[in-house]
């Protein structure tokens, strides 16, 4: 205790006034200093060493907000802004965000439906609202399209398909994905952008025969805010995957993709919507 009076007053007070005071000597302070800097040096090699582990687990996508949770729940309770720094001194900071491309055409002479959700994003109760949208990816062979489906109770991925092409059909399939895997009660609430895939008459119609008493929203007209959830996922998928540097092929995007959602995004990666937990965690402490 004497020691550690002297070491936080050390700047108010000379160090061997303080010894004189305190009836110690100015040697044992600074051997017990030499000894406190080595063990905060060892501790901090070992926190580096389970950082690179968590970082290297999940390709280094993660910041310090998630890695401060994951070693939380490991039973490592560091403080964050030590994590922070560690981080930064040993570049373990995770990949830069990129430029996000807008995908939507609303040019169109199709019905287009109110914006019913209005940024309710949270929802108590699975299956009650989706929200969905369609992104490019990038390719050696040119672009390849992306639509999800989100559960906005659990954020999980429930609903996804990839094409060459954006016709409705892309989003057809994403959305009888998440009917297959989910089954929903009548009554849900579908949201999306106002792109002519999702008002389209074939998509209008096999998702109302799809999903009895669907309720179609839509933002609205130029407003990505209405659909930030969907938004949100595109921007995390696009700083989080390397192979969507445009230098892999449609094959190989494809691949990375499918292991993102299904392997990653939906049953590892912390949601901190969610209280850091994946989304199948989320939805199973729910049912």
């Amino acid at each position: 205790m004497t020691y550690r009076f002297m070491n936080a007053h050390r700047g108010r007070w000379a160090v061997a006034k303080m010894a004189t005071v305190l009836e110690v000597s100015s040697s044992g302070y600074y051997a017990w200093k030499a000894r406190r800097t080595s063990f905060k040096a060892e501790a901090d090699a070992v926190l580096v060493a389970l950082i690179r582990e968590i970082q290297t687990q999940h390709k280094g996508r993660y910041g310090s907000p998630r890695v401060y949770q994951e070693l939380k729940q490991r039973g490592y309770p560091v403080g964050r802004n030590r994590i922070a720094r560690l981080m930064r001194a040993n570049k373990l900071n995770c990949r830069p965000r990129k430029k996000f491309i807008a995908t939507t055409n609303s040019r169109h002479h199709e019905p287009v439906a109110p914006n019913i959700l209005d940024r309710q994003f949270t929802v108590q109760e699975a299956n009650r609202v989706w929200v969905s949208d369609i992104t490019y990816l990038p390719t050696t062979q040119g672009w390849l399209y992306l639509c999800v489906v989100i559960d906005l109770f659990d954020r999980m991925v429930v609903g996804w398909s990839m094409r060459t092409d954006m016709t409705a059909d892309i989003v057809m399939d994403a959305f009888l994905m998440a009917v297959m895997r989910r089954r929903p009660k009548p009554g849900l609430l579908f949201h999306s952008d106002r792109g002519v895939q999702y008002c389209a008459k074939a998509f209008r119609e096999a998702s109302e025969a799809a999903a009895p008493s669907l309720v179609r929203s839509m933002s609205r007209k130029g407003n990505c805010w209405d659909n930030a959830c969907a938004e949100s996922f595109f921007k995390t998928l696009k700083r989080e995957l390397e192979e969507l540097d445009g230098e892999r092929n449609r094959r190989e995007v494809r691949g990375a993709v499918f292991e993102y959602i299904e392997a990653y995004y939906n049953r590892v990666r912390l949601h901190s919507r969610l209280g850091y937990k994946p989304p199948t965690v989320a939805s199973k402490r729910a049912a």
